[in-house]
């Protein structure tokens, strides 16, 4: 028997109603990801796979941040162009990158009977849901969910914790320093962020950091410091995405701050590279068998377990489970089975699901994407998992967000959805998280 199973079964006989901790949990999550709502229990997770999850993860960032140097020859740029990145992008990128790859971002996984697998890993600071244990802390308020935790041994990662010290780590902030941190947004989704960030601005006050959310064009270069107003800047904490850099005067926008961070006037939280391993073009070529003698065996056990089937949608040959096919004639012929994602898009933009989209559709939207920056990748088939209800219980369909961060595993995001076929599970359009308690 599971945890998960252990908890159904107890909270059938004494638990608490899901309207009950839904009316309890909704006035904490005003103003956070959840967006004031959430499912009617926690997720668990045991020790094994739990501890699997955190050494997996730890070497998938490891491969990713690698490919640089394995197979461009440490080409940077290279690497950018190669993965998608428009050259307006690239020299973004590469004035703006760090001493090193960050460990700030996001795995999204689905999870089926053999365990985690990958759907795509953000990383940088634009990753959403670090103000999750809100809802953890709001769950243990009712007794039986409290108990239910002591009685198994359970933890959760104060995620806010472990990313202000991800920052202080990765901005080299002195000892004893109180840095002050502008939490900078493009000015034209800044305002539809605003709250949210000031909230997430309290929770780091305790933390040790001093965060003034802002958007980017109220950062002034001057004196060899960054200003916003009279405070000056120790961190930018970016928020903005690399797709932002294609906007019209995006890169006079930003020029100050990366100005200011090539002289080392002022830290990027996190550099503008991030983007680039956290690319789903990266996944490809990680995938890619072409480059398997590059990876120690550590790293391939870790990408054959918990990375599918993905390429760069390229016009000629490629490797489908150890031969070789036609890339077009296998999109086509294998549409149910396939997902067509943007390599750089953000928030499920873009994304096909062949088993959801007519062959006409899906015929077209392949031929345009060939040669261009999209991946394709093989389609994965959760387990759904089952939550109370006042009169009995319904299944949802989880992706399980696992926050990476300086000292390894973060926390949880988990985002539900009730589409049991699948579907792109975002909280701006419609999904409902909860919370993950695992096992020490």
């Amino acid at each position: 028997m599971s945890l998960t199973d252990d908890y159904l079964r107890a909270a059938t006989d004494r638990g608490p109603k899901a309207s009950a901790v839904l009316a309890a949990a909704a006035p904490e999550l005003d103003a956070t990801t959840y967006l004031g709502r959430c499912l009617s229990r926690p997720t668990f997770l045991e020790a094994a796979p739990y501890r699997q999850l955190v050494a997996d993860l730890d070497l998938l960032h490891s491969a990713l941040t690698r490919l640089p140097e394995r197979v461009f020859g440490g080409d940077l740029a290279e690497f950018a162009r190669t993965v998608g990145m428009a050259e307006t992008q690239v020299q973004a990128i590469c004035r703006g990158r760090g001493a090193a790859p960050s460990r700030m971002g996001r795995a999204d996984l689905y999870r089926d009977a053999d365990g985690f697998h990958l759907l795509e890993i953000n990383l940088g600071s634009t990753v959403g849901g670090v103000d999750n244990p809100v809802l953890n802390a709001a769950m243990l308020e009712h007794p039986f969910i409290a108990e239910f935790v002591a009685a198994n041994d359970l933890s959760y990662a104060e995620t806010m914790t472990e990313v202000a010290r991800t920052i202080i780590t990765e901005a080299k902030v002195p000892t004893g320093v109180r840095p002050v941190m502008a939490i900078a947004d493009f000015p034209d989704s800044y305002p539809d962020l605003e709250r949210q960030l000031h909230k997430s601005a309290q929770m780091l006050e305790p933390l040790g950091i001093d965060a003034i959310p802002c958007p980017v064009d109220a950062l002034e270069y001057r004196d060899d410091r960054i200003w916003l107003g009279d405070r000056a800047i120790d961190v930018v904490f970016r928020l903005f995405m690399i797709e932002d850099v294609l906007k019209p005067g995006a890169v006079e926008l930003l020029e100050p701050v990366l100005q200011a961070a090539e002289r080392g006037h002022v830290s990027i939280f996190t550099p503008l590279d991030a983007e680039l391993y956290g690319s789903k073009g990266a996944l490809a070529l990680l995938s890619d068998e072409a480059y398997r003698d590059r990876y120690p065996a550590d790293e391939l056990a870790v990408l054959d377990r918990i990375l599918p089937w993905t390429r760069m949608v390229r016009s000629g040959p490629v490797t489908v489970d150890g031969t070789s096919v036609d890339l077009e004639e296998y999109a086509l012929a294998n549409r149910e089975e396939l997902v067509l994602k943007p390599t750089a898009l953000h928030g499920g933009d873009g994304v096909l699901l062949g088993w959801l989209t007519d062959e006409d559709t899906w015929t077209a939207k392949v031929r345009e994407a060939m040669d261009n920056p999209w991946v394709l990748q093989r389609r994965i088939r959760p387990v759904p998992e089952v939550f109370p209800t006042d009169d009995g219980s319904e299944e949802w369909l989880l992706t399980w967000g696992a926050f990476l961060v300086a000292d390894g595993l973060g926390g949880f995001l988990i985002r539900g959805s009730q589409e049991l076929d699948g579907g792109v599970v975002n909280m701006a359009t419609g999904a409902t998280a909860t919370c993950c308690f695992h096992q020490r």
